[in-house]
């Protein structure tokens, strides 16, 4: 018996959904993955790249979701949530930079 998720991707082709189901895999794994670092990181440097990391998944993740459901929309808050986690990065590196945590 399939699961929800694997049927999920059925409308979009075999091929197409096999992919679907490989990358949300692989996703929840990086993301997993990044939570860890976020709370062993011996560094704040390594937590903020972990943090950065977190939010290209997050994008990845509704990227995905405006295929599956064919919702263009979808595209604009990923571009927003990208843009955001940039400027929230190059701002944390620029207070650590400076001496913020040390």
């Amino acid at each position: 018996m399939e699961s929800e998720f694997a049927m999920c991707f059925e409308e979009l082709g075999m091929p197409l959904a096999l992919a679907g189901l490989v990358s949300s895999v692989l996703l929840i794994a990086a993301f997993a993955l990044a939570l860890l670092r976020i709370v062993k990181g011996p560094t704040a440097f390594d937590r903020v790249v972990a943090l950065d990391l977190i939010g290209g998944i997050c994008l990845c993740i509704i990227v995905m979701f405006a295929i599956q459901f064919e919702q263009p929309v979808l595209l604009d808050a990923a571009f927003a949530i990208a843009i955001v986690s940039f400027i929230g990065t190059v701002a944390f590196a620029r207070y650590l930079g400076k001496g913020g945590e040390q």
